[in-house]
């Protein structure tokens, strides 16, 4: 991978990780904030859960940010985490937090 590239997927990864941080961000101020005065609670419970679980993949997504971002400074930075062979650019250009080769990621599924 050459410095413009190295240089470009960490850019692009910290503004990721800054998008999803603001995204968590809101959904902690609107999470409580739902009117309890909707007539179906039913509803404000869905809403809840949906939210909780936005909330969830939203964390996990910022966690794959900052391992992907550790690893530039540790100098494993697009090396798949299962057999160590190096991940092909276009799937780092696809998903710059990828831990696996585009092989252990299809063996996974």
């Amino acid at each position: 991978m050459t410095e413009t590239t190295h240089a470009a997927r960490r850019a692009q990864l910290a503004a990721e990780r800054e998008r999803v941080y603001e995204q968590l961000v809101e959904l902690g101020v609107d999470r409580d904030s739902f009117d309890e005065g909707f007539a179906d609670s039913g509803q404000v419970t869905a809403e809840r859960g949906e939210v909780e679980a936005l909330v969830g993949t939203l964390r996990e997504t910022l966690r794959d940010i900052d391992d992907a971002l550790a690893k530039f400074e540790d100098g494993t930075y697009g090396l798949c985490e299962e057999c160590g062979s190096p991940i092909s650019e276009a799937r780092l250009e696809a998903m710059p937090a990828a831990r696996l080769c585009i092989t252990c990621a299809s063996k996974r599924r």
